[in-house]
This record gives structure tokens, sequence and C-alpha cells, in this order.
């Protein structure tokens, strides 16, 4: 093993260890920052999965974010299932309800499936506020015996829901890593360079993209499934806001470098320190989190992460093979 892959092995061991270890020494306001942090970076790779890997624009993503979390607040409430059964149910029914939006999608491409995904997921957030069963456009929180039986203690819920933000988080990282380095990912990346040249060389880009849509939509729907658990309410406005999980997600990807796994990285640590000194300015906060990306895309279009690689090439989470032969 080389002295890189060496040093890069040990430097995650050392970040997911501290990570592990976070209920014990991080405070309650720094767990849920960190929790914060674990989930937009997931959405922030899944979204980069979409776009950057595979070439779908979409603007609509927010949908399966807002079905996630009414799922998993109808299926505890109604049906009676536990919370750790819900997410992942959760997740799986979303996927399942993504597989007739994909048709609908797919009837578009290039701009219009971004504006297409975007109509969707309007659809969605009107259809809930319509639904008195689930509070209506005022929207509903989950019950004080749901919420008991998720934990012993508040604490003990806190810590429940930072260890599976992290573990959904590095199972997105780890997952869209190995992925690029299969065949799979080859197929992607030739998809999103040239479509008519994958299809010329035997790749079924139609139905790659359908599958690709339909697990990024299933894996956001337990992300946010996870988000409103976590936040004991969900309202239309709130589970499909389109600035919340779509534009603050996409200048996570853009600011950072979309294409590459290291970018969401870079991007979320900016979002982040952005957040926590500016969130206070109100609609000038938005201002200046647009006229950073502006900035950082005119200086180099591969955003941050293509900075550094002017300054010396590396790569975290190499997705090529070489051969030492």
């Amino acid at each position: 093993m080389s002295t890189q892959n060496m040093f890069r092995l040990g430097l995650f061991a050392l970040v997911i260890g501290a990570l592990l270890l976070g209920p014990y020494w991080a405070s309650r306001g720094s767990m849920r920052l960190l929790i914060d942090v674990f989930y937009f970076l997931a959405l922030a790779q899944i979204w980069n999965l979409l776009a950057g890997y595979s070439g779908l624009i979409s603007v609509g993503q927010q949908a399966f974010v807002g079905l996630g979390g009414y799922l998993i607040f109808s299926l505890a409430m109604f049906a009676g299932v536990p919370v750790l059964i819900g997410l992942p149910l959760a997740g799986l029914l979303t996927a399942l309800i993504a597989w007739p939006t994909a048709f609908v999608a797919f009837r578009l491409s290039g701009p219009y499936f971004a504006i297409g995904t975007w109509v969707i997921a309007e659809v969605y957030r009107l259809v809930f506020a319509q639904i008195p069963a689930l509070g209506g456009g005022s929207g509903i929180s989950l019950p004080a015996g749901i919420v008991k039986a998720m934990a012993s203690s508040r604490s003990a819920r806190e810590s429940m829901t930072y260890w599976i933000a992290l573990g959904i988080m590095l199972a997105v990282v780890l997952g869209i890593w190995a992925l690029m380095r299969s065949r799979v990912g080859l197929s992607l990346s030739a998809m999103r360079d040239d479509d008519e040249a994958a299809i010329s060389v035997g790749v079924e880009t139609r139905k790659l993209k359908f599958l690709i849509y339909i697990a990024t939509a299933g894996i956001t729907g337990l992300i946010g499934a996870l988000i409103f658990l976590q936040k004991l309410r969900v309202t239309p406005d709130a589970a499909f806001s389109v600035n919340e999980w779509s534009v603050l997600v996409i200048f996570i990807v853009v600011i950072g470098g979309i294409g590459t796994l290291e970018g969401p990285i870079l991007g979320i640590i900016l979002f982040f320190v952005l957040r926590e000194f500016l969130a206070d300015l109100g609609s000038w906060y938005m201002v200046i989190l647009g006229t950073v990306s502006v900035v950082i895309i005119l200086v180099e279009p591969k955003g941050l992460w293509g900075l550094i690689q002017r300054w010396k090439p590396v790569s975290l989470f190499p997705v090529t093979r070489r051969s030492d032969g």
C-alpha cells in the first residue's frame, strides 16, 4: 500500500472515529449542527450523483424530502409502525411513488426536465396541503406517545438521531464512491459527457437514468423522513421547500465542485460557516450566498475543489483504477 493510501485511510479512520463518538464529546447544540451537516451533505452528494455524474439536472428533489417526511409520520401515526422500521420503509415507499413520477419527468429533457421536476414537487405540496388527516396546510406534529417510544429520554433520542444521520451520510458517500468505481459509474460518466456516444457503445441510457432517478428518490425520502422525525413536526411548506432542499443543496454542490465527491464536502464546510455568521441578516443572507457562488464560479467553474486541484492535484476519493504494471 502506498504512503498516500495509508495517509488517506488514516485520515478517514480518525475523522469517522471522532464523529462516531460525537454524542460523548459534543454539546446538544453542536450535535444538532452536526446532524444538519450530515443530512445536507447526504442530500448534496445525492444531487451531485444526479447532476454531476449522470447529467440529470433536477430542481425538484424537495418532492422526495417532503414525501419521506409525510410518510414517516403517516406510518407511525396511522399504521403503528415503529419509527426505526418506518425510516427505511418511508424511503422504499418514496422510491415506489417516484416510479410513476419518473414516467412524467422523463418525457421532458434539458431545462424542461429541471422545470418539470420543480412543478411535480409543487403538485405534491398542494396535494398534501389538502389532506385533513395530516393537518392540511398547517401541518401536523408527532404525538407525544410516539416521541417517547423512540427513546427513553430526550438525550437518548438525539443520540439515536445523530448516529442514524451519520450512518446515512457515510453510506451515501461511500456508496457513491463504490458506484463510480464500477462499470455502472463508467456508464454514468459516459452518459453525462455524451448521451449519443454512450448509446453507441451499448449503454442503455434511458434505463440507467430511470434507475438512478428512482434510487436517489428513495434515499432522499429516507433522509427527509429522518429530517422531520428530528423536527417532530411536518408542514407542506417546510417539507416541500424549494429553497431549503434544492436551492441550498445546489449551492453546496456548485461552490464545492460538481462532479466530484470532494466538492460537496468543501461546499458543506463553506455553507455552514456562512450560515453561522450570516443567517441573522434576513434576505441579505441569500444575496450573499448567491454572490459567493457567482464569484467562485467565475474564478473556477469547477468550484473550490477545482481551485485546490490547480494548486496540487490530489484525490481523496479516486474513482479511476490505475495499473502499476
